[in-house]
């Protein structure tokens, strides 16, 4: 066999042990996000009193299979541009470039590395959580909870906001805005295997 054909066999068993290798998270059909009874939110301090923002918009997409959370994949954009906290002032000033910088990072997005069990309807979710043009490793808890063929995904972890930059400049002294913010989601899917 000349060096042309080896290379094309080769390929091709390449191709073969690829396919054979699949995950069977690809063989899991997604499942289906139900915005309306969804929620991503976050509490930071400020001057020590606690203040509860959220982000009205966010996208999952979500493969998984509760008796193979090996196999599953779970990821979520959210778009930065939609962080309120309820004050019209304050809601201004997110998506500049001190705190969200939207125009030159309009989303922020976690993505699943490695999903176990962690007890009855619980996970623990590692992946990488991208904001601002920073990624960090995070590892979250979740819990999850099904009715019918609603399931209802939940979990809350802290970040530090300036290991993603968020608030800069004079924004970065934590006396005002405390270093510490707490994630908190609520994610409602259907689509997704009995427990």
């Amino acid at each position: 066999m000349n060096r042309a054909g080896s290379f094309v066999a080769a390929f091709c068993l390449a191709a073969s042990l690829a396919q054979a290798q699949t995950p069977a998270a690809r063989s899991t059909p997604a499942a289906k996000l139900v915005p309306e009874q969804s929620e991503i939110g976050f509490v930071s301090r400020q001057m020590g009193v606690p203040v509860e923002g959220r982000f009205r918009k966010f996208a999952a997409n979500v493969v998984f299979d509760p008796k193979k959370p090996e196999a599953s994949s779970i990821t979520i954009n959210i778009d930065t541009s939609s962080a309120t906290i309820g004050d019209k002032d304050t809601d201004a000033e997110m998506p500049k470039a001190p705190w969200f910088a939207v125009a030159k990072f309009p989303t922020a997005t976690f993505e699943s590395s490695a999903i176990k069990p962690a007890g009855a309807g619980k996970f623990e979710v590692a992946g990488k959580l991208s904001i601002k043009g920073v990624s960090q490793n995070i590892v979250v808890p979740v819990a999850l909870a099904q009715t019918g063929t609603t399931s209802t995904a939940t979990g809350s972890f802290a970040i530090k906001r300036n290991d993603f930059k968020i608030g800069e400049g004079e924004w970065a002294d934590t006396s005002m805005v405390a270093n510490e913010v707490q994630v908190k989601f609520k994610l409602t899917l259907t689509g997704i295997a009995p427990l």
